[in-house]
Order: structure tokens, then C-alpha cells, then sequence
């Protein structure tokens, strides 16, 4: 058999546990949240602007993240993620019990809070530590379910909530993530990691941490990544005025959003089996700097319909391949010793320049009334910041004594 193939054939209880886990976590519970927003803003009379308060709320995440990250470097994947799959089911069984706002934005706090022991530098961790031939492949097959499964899912429950109310909505959604979180606990292969005291896990943590500080590669990444992530936040919840702007009204306006959704997935396998193939730091130049044509494109007089779709496709490529990106190249650079530790904290770095970049385009709409000044400036720096990966060492040393 293919040794390519094969691995995906001897490992995949470890590829299935981190898609399961990572489509009934953080990365699909959030969509299900925007899906009930409207029905709680009909039923209990909230504002907007408290609904939009809320989102606020999970900012404490982005701290949260290195914490976990840590902790799934020390005590494994199972334990960290058990923790998320036990409490996310409760929660949103505790949702469909909440009569003021004060009581939603407490439970929206914990699911921002918890879920975050269910995201791709805890799940992926699991993949990483089994693939190595196929392991870009891996990476893409795993970060695709989330995408698929809201692709696929998000319509059919957005069906459920109409026909049966958003507490029935929420009572599946628990049923679903309580199932698909044990099914990814149950496949987990055995963890790879070493037991110790608590004194030496705290002489290893300074240890590590100042490694980690004082190397180059940890900078290339992060500085990389929070650049290409600026303009995350407008793809996300303005995607349909942004396409507006640029004439894609209706149905025309359905194609472009689809056009998103179906890069996102092909770029995530795409770029997995380029990572496979080529140069790491290379794919990630490439497939992100796809971003930065699509902004260019769209902030562009150019407009008819073929333009922005390929300009939102290309968008769509790059969102979808940095998931890959950042797992494959922190595994490459730092070992899986430091693996959940360090991606954590890159995926902390993203999630502050999806807020960092909704402040310069709020600034900016207040200026120029328009998003083109911003899709020119966030584009540049896209196609300027994809190029740093060209500075990573070509065969890095890693110094873990696992691999």
C-alpha cells in the first residue's frame, strides 16, 4: 500500500476523534449562537446592541487559549478536551432556561470560556503526534469538518429552530455535541506525554516559555499570522455588505457567500496536501497572500460577477488553508512537546487581530464611508506579511524527545 495512504488507513481513529471533536466544538457552536440571536432579541425584547455587548463577553477566550494550550502539552488531549465535551452539552441545556440577559450573557461567558478546551490546538495534537508522511492531509481532513458540518448542518437546524423554536434548537444541539464529543473521547488514541512533579512542570514551563520568547521562528509566526488576520472579523459578519458595495445583490449575493464557504473547504484540503508535497513555508506565502489579491481585487473598480466571485473565492482559499498552516508549521518548528503550547498562542494572536482589524475598519468607514481604503491597506499587508514565512529555517532543528 501507498505509504502516503497508508497512514491515513493505520491512524485514523486519530484523524476521526479530531474531526468529531472539532465539529461539536468551539469552531460550530459558535454559528449555532448567531442562529438563536434573533429569536432571543424576538422573544425576551433585547436590543441589538445587547446582543452585540455580548460577543464582547468572549474575549476572555483569547486569554484562555495559551492556558489550555498549556495544559494539553502536560496532561494530554483527553483530558483537556473531556472538559469541553462534558460541559457543552449542560450549557446549552442551561441556555433554554435563561428569562433575563444578565443570565444569557453569564452562560455565553462559560460556552466562550469552556469551549475553548475544544479547539484545533487541543484536538489537532492528537493528529500530529500520529501522522508524519500524511500529516498535512491530516490536518486539512480534520479542520474541513467543522466547515462541512455547518455547511451541511447550519441549514437544517437553522429549519429545526423555525419549525420548533430556538429551545428545541438548543436541547438538539446539546444531544448532538454531547454523542459527537463522546465518539471523539472514545477514538482518541493514547497520549504521548511525560509525567512528572509539580515542581519540575514549573522548571519546565520558565524553561520552555523563554525558549519559546527567544525564538525567531515563534516571531515569524505570529507577527505573520496577525497581519494576514486583519480583515477576519469584516469576512465573517459583513461578508453581504462588502459584496453590496461591489454590486452582488439577491441571489447573485448567495453565489459570492457560497463561493466563501466553498473555498474555505478547498482550501483546507488543498493545503494540506501541499504541505505534504512542498516547502512548507512556501505554501503558506502562496495561500495566503490569496487574501491579499482578493481584497486588492475587490477594493478594484472592477465589479462584474465573475471578479467578485474569484475575489471572494481566493478570500475563501486563504481563510481556509491558514487553519492548516499554522498546525503543520508549529509542529515543523517547535515539536510536539511544545505544540498545543505554542499554537494556542498563535491562535491567540489571530483572534486579537480579527478585533484589532474590526477597530481600523470601523475608523475607516467613519473616514471614507466606503470599505475599498481598507481592503487596499489590509490587502498590502496580507501579501507583505504571507512573505515572511520565506524567513523560517528550511530545516529546522527540533529538539523533542518524542519525535
Amino acid at each position: 500500500m501507498n505509504p502516503y495512504l497508508g497512514e491515513l488507513r493505520i491512524h485514523w481513529r486519530a484523524l476521526a476523534s479530531a474531526v468529531f471533536g472539532l465539529s461539536c466544538g468551539l469552531m460550530t457552536v459558535s454559528y449555532v449562537l448567531g442562529m438563536i440571536g434573533p429569536a432571543l432579541i424576538a422573544e425576551f425584547h433585547w436590543t441589538k446592541s445587547q446582543m452585540a455587548l455580548v460577543g464582547v463577553l468572549s474575549i476572555g477566550a483569547v486569554f484562555m487559549a495559551p492556558i489550555v494550550g498549556r495544559l494539553t502539552d502536560i496532561l494530554g488531549v483527553r483530558k483537556v478536551a473531556g472538559v469541553g465535551v462534558v460541559f457543552t452539552p449542560l450549557l446549552f441545556v442551561a441556555i433554554t432556561w435563561v428569562k433575563t440577559f444578565e443570565a444569557y450573557a453569564a452562560v455565553f461567558f462559560l460556552l466562550a470560556t469552556i469551549l475553548i478546551t475544544t479547539i484545533p490546538p487541543v484536538y489537532c495534537r492528537a493528529v500530529v503526534q500520529h501522522f508524519n508522511r500524511a500529516r498535512g492531509i491530516a490536518l486539512g481532513i480534520a479542520m474541513a469538518g467543522p466547515s462541512s458540518t455547518v455547511a451541511i448542518g447550519g441549514p437544517l437546524l437553522n429549519n429545526y429552530i423555525a419549525d420548533h423554536g430556538w429551545r428545541a434548537g438548543c436541547l438538539l444541539v446539546a444531544a448532538i455535541t454531547a454523542v459527537g464529543g463522546l465518539i471523539a473521547l472514545l477514538l482518541l488514541p493514547p497520549d504521548q506525554i511525560v509525567s512528572s512533579t509539580m515542581q519540575t512542570k514549573k522548571q519546565h514551563a520558565k524553561k520552555d516559555y523563554s525558549f519559546i520568547l527567544r525564538n525567531r521562528s515563534f516571531w515569524i509566526i505570529c507577527v505573520a499570522m496577525l497581519l494576514c488576520n486583519l480583515p477576519n472579523a469584516i469576512m465573517m459578519n459583513q461578508l453581504s455588505l462588502v459584496l453590496a458595495e461591489n454590486g452582488a445583490v439577491g441571489k447573485g449575493a448567495s453565489i459570492m457567500i457560497s463561493a466563501y464557504a466553498i473555498g474555505t473547504i478547498l482550501g483546507r484540503l488543498i493545503c494540506g496536501v501541499a504541505l505534504d508535497r512542498f516547502w512548507a513555508p512556501l505554501v503558506a506565502t502562496v495561500s495566503l497572500a490569496s487574501s491579499g489579491i482578493g481584497m486588492l481585487t475587490l477594493a478594484s473598480p472592477y465589479d462584474s460577477p465573475i471578479v467578485v466571485f474569484l475575489a471572494t473565492l481566493c478570500f475563501g482559499l486563504a481563510v481556509g488553508s491558514e487553519g492548516d498552516i499554522i498546525a503543520y508549521i508549529v509542529m515543523r518548528n517547535f515539536g510536539l512537546k511544545l505544540y498545543s503550547t505554542v499554537f494556542s498562542i498563535v491562535s491567540s494572536a489571530t483572534s486579537i487581530a480579527s478585533v484589532t482589524g474590526a477597530l481600523l475598519l470601523s475608523l475607516i468607514l467613519k473616514l471614507y464611508g466606503h470599505y475599498a481604503p481598507f481592503f487596499v491597506l489590509a490587502g498590502v499587508m496580507a501579501m507583505t506579511a504571507s512573505s515572511l514565512f520565506l524567513l523560517l529555517p528550511r530545516n529546522p532543528t527540533v529538539e523533542d524527545q518524542w519525535l
